[in-house]
Formats: C-alpha cells, sequence, structure tokens
C-alpha cells in the first residue's frame, strides 16, 4: 500500500516507522525543506508537499492539519485520508480501551485514571494529545493490555471507530481558529462516541449540556458523573454507589474543577474495578501535570503558580477560583475565537490585586475588564523576564502570583510549554 503521511513531527515520524515498519510504500509530505529524514526515506517537500496526493492510497494526516486543508488541493479523497488516532483504533489488539476528551481537563484525568489502573494491577499504555504518539507502543499491546488515550478534537475530527469507554468532560467554545464552527467543534467530539455499541460505556458530565449531547451520539451505556450513578461530591467527599473514596480535602489536586475530574476518573476506572484502595491512593497522592496549576516556589510570602496550559477564558476563571488569596495574574496571548465578558467578571470577584495584560488579545481583555468596572490593570511587557518581574513588584506578602492566561501562546512563544518553561525560569531567577 502506498501510503503518504503529511506532517512530520513527533508523530508524524511514528507514523513513518508504523507503516514502514509493516512494510508499506512510504512518503513523507511536509513543509519543511530541512528534514532530517531516514536514510532512503521517499519525499516530498516544501511549498508543494500537498500536491496530487490522490496517487496515495492512504493518506495520514498529522492531527494539526485540517482535513480541509488536504481537500482543497486534492479534492474526491476524503476517504483516503485517515490520523494516526484512526489507524490505531482499527487495529488495537485488545479492546480495554479508554478515551477521554473535552474542551479541559484531559491530560489530568487521562493521567488520573491510567495510574488507577496501574494502582489495580493492569499493565497500562497511555498516549494520544498528552504528547505520546499511539503507534510508539501499539506493537507492544496484547489482548490484556489497557489504553488510555487523551484526545483532540484535531485528532477526533474524522475518526471512525470509538473506544470501549469514553468520557466527554466540559466542553465550551474552543480552537474555533481552527473547526469551521462551534456545530463542527462538538461533532468532531461526539465521534469518539459515535462508534460505540450497547456493550461500550459513555460517561460524561452531567452538568455540561455539551458533555451530554455529545455522549448521546452512539449507542454507549450512558453514565453521568457529578451526579449519582457516577462519582458525585457528597458531604465533602468523592462518593460512588454509596462509597466513600475520599475527602475533597484529602485531594491533592488544586480547585473545585479538579474536583470533576477525579469524579470524571473515578466514574471511568469503576466500570473496570472497584478497588477503592486504589482509586484512593492516586486521588491522595497524583498533584497534577507540568503546566497545570503548578506551583514554582515562594518568594517573600508570595506563592507563584504555573498554570500555561490554561489557554481559554473559561481555565483562567477556574485557576482564579482556586486561591482566595489576593492574586497578581497574567493575562493575554493570541486569539482562539473565544469571549472575555465572563473571565472580566471573574476576575472582578475572585480577589484580584492586579491584571498585567500581555500579547495580541491584551485589548480586547482591556476592553472587556472596563466593561465591568475593573481598572486594576497595566501593561505586562514583551518578555517573560520582564513580565514577570513586573508582577514580583505589583504582589505582597500572601498573594498568588498566576501565570494562566487564557489565551494561546503562539504570538510571543513557541507553545504553551515553552511559555510556562520560560515563565519557571524566570520565577526561579528573582532575589
Amino acid at each position: 500500500m502506498k501510503v503518504a503521511v503529511v506532517g512530520y513531527g513527533i508523530e508524524g515520524v511514528a507514523s513513518y516507522e508504523y507503516f514502514t515498519r509493516h512494510g508499506h510504500e512510504v512518503t513523507v509530505c511536509d513543509q519543511n525543506t530541512e528534514l532530517q529524514l531516514p536514510a532512503g526515506a521517499a519525499s516530498q517537500l516544501g511549498d508543494g508537499y500537498l500536491d496530487n496526493l490522490d496517487r496515495f492510497d492512504l493518506v495520514v494526516r498529522t492531527a494539526g492539519m485540517h482535513p480541509n486543508s488536504i481537500l482543497e488541493k486534492n479534492p474526491g479523497i476524503a476517504s483516503k485520508i485517515t490520523t494516526q488516532v484512526n489507524e490505531f483504533l482499527r487495529a488495537c489488539p485488545t479492546k480495554n480501551t479508554f478515551g477521554i476528551t473535552g474542551t479541559k481537563g484531559k491530560g489530568t484525568t487521562t493521567t488520573l485514571i491510567s495510574k488507577m489502573l496501574e494502582a489495580d494491577g493492569k499493565q497500562v499504555f497511555v498516549g494520544g494529545n498528552i504528547g505520546i504518539p499511539l503507534f510508539s507502543f501499539i506493537d507492544e499491546l496484547t489482548p490484556d493490555s489497557w489504553v488510555v488515550l487523551e484526545l483532540s478534537s484535531f485528532q477526533l475530527q474524522d475518526v471512525q471507530f470509538s473506544t470501549h469507554i469514553a468520557v466527554c468532560l466540559m466542553v465550551v467554545p474552543e480552537h474555533l481558529n481552527w473547526h469551521v464552527d462551534m456545530e463542527e467543534y462538538l461533532a468532531a467530539k461526539a465521534n469518539l462516541f459515535a462508534h460505540q455499541t450497547p456493550v461500550d460505556v459513555a460517561v460524561y458530565f452531567a452538568d455540561n449540556d455539551n458533555a451530554t449531547h455529545i455522549a448521546s451520539a452512539g449507542q454507549g451505556q450512558k453514565v453521568p458523573y457529578f451526579t449519582p450513578p457516577g462519582a458525585t461530591v457528597v458531604n465533602d467527599a468523592i462518593t460512588i454507589d454509596g462509597q466513600e473514596i475520599c475527602k475533597t480535602s484529602e485531594l491533592k489536586l488544586l480547585g473545585q474543577h479538579n474536583w470533576q475530574n477525579a469524579c470524571a476518573a473515578v466514574t471511568a476506572v469503576w466500570q473496570v474495578t472497584q478497588n477503592v484502595t486504589a482509586l484512593r491512593s492516586v486521588l491522595t497522592t497524583f498533584s497534577g501535570l507540568e503546566h497545570r496549576l503548578e506551583f514554582v516556589r515562594n518568594l517573600a510570602g508570595i506563592d507563584y503558580y504555573n498554570d500555561s496550559f490554561g489557554t481559554t477564558p473559561e481555565t483562567a476563571m477556574v485557576a482564579l477560583q482556586a486561591f482566595a488569596q489576593p492574586k497578581v495574574v497574567i493575562l493575554g496571548g493570541s486569539d482562539k475565537g473565544a469571549q472575555y465578558d465572563e473571565l472580566a467578571q471573574v476576575v472582578k470577584d475572585t480577589n484580584v490585586r492586579q491584571v498585567l495584560l500581555i500579547g495580541d488579545q491584551a485589548a480586547r481583555i482591556q476592553a472587556s475588564l472596563e466593561k465591568v468596572g475593573f481598572q486594576d490593570f497595566s501593561a505586562g511587557g514583551n518578555a517573560m523576564s520582564e513580565i514577570v518581574g513586573k508582577a514580583q513588584q505589583l504582589a505582597q506578602p500572601g498573594d498568588v502570583m498566576l501565570l494562566s492566561t487564557a489565551c494561546a501562546s503562539f504570538d510571543m512563544f513557541r507553545d504553551y510549554k515553552d511559555r510556562g518553561t520560560q515563565f519557571k525560569a524566570a520565577v526561579q531567577a528573582l532575589a
């Protein structure tokens, strides 16, 4: 079979190696003409990398490339376009699969589920949007393996298979600069559930209409969380089927929004094991992923937190609500098609001492702050060291200094990881 791998990043490298290993004729297609390719690899690089893809039997797009970008130059090949996620689910040798989607919380919930399964003694493989290519471990799987996948709307845009247990967290508008509209964004998420059968399970956030709608797309058994029969909070404890897993005060994850993630993970894992000890051990020890409300240091009585992964107004709002202390918060960055009026009201209501505005969206966020009567904002600057230095000057002992921008990072930084890493380095350099 002739295969085109379109996009040669981390995922594309794994796709090239997988299809080559399985005896297919693979061509790398990428705009970058300076790629370091394996010896003898066929390639189509430069401005014409999307030309004449109809000559291939399979076109494996990188997740970040919308199928329309390929179809504009190659009309009529929609049936040939696939993704690593789609091919993984088609070929996966185990039925023990979890898929987690939603707007935010995917990485945290994916990690909680995988750690709970491991605590129950299972062999677990984790991959997908969390940064681990699925083809990097597919050949290691057996029918007894367990797989937990974090799945973005980009990866689900045209997927044709579902996981045995699918989880939909809260869904709010995001990536509307990539998706045609909100309807397409929701439809992409729904693809994870659309191909479920009655023996499968659809876990969803009961308090979110979008999540409820998405989970209804297939025939899987519907199990809501944050309300019975799924896990919910009763008497300040994560509880399911009348059994207390742990007190919310024992959770190592900061913020009430993580109660939702904890309940999602417990509900999903409860479908395969009711090992309360295993679930409790994870919830009371796991403190979170890098760049998600990550404590950096305390200096002169000020706590510095890195929440660079928070790239939407909704994630910035829950980050602000996680702290009762006075806060200096960094907001702004590149556009994702979001609105900021609700964020501005939360800023006003959550004991924010000062907002530092950065990036392309600074003026729009400022306008929303002014609309609700919040005036304690100033320009943050153009370099992270400058921004953090200003924040230190504005904060007082007992305050929280928070990077949770509500925006993407691409105007000033390579990605959210680069932004968070630069923030942590600047904080560590403070004296």
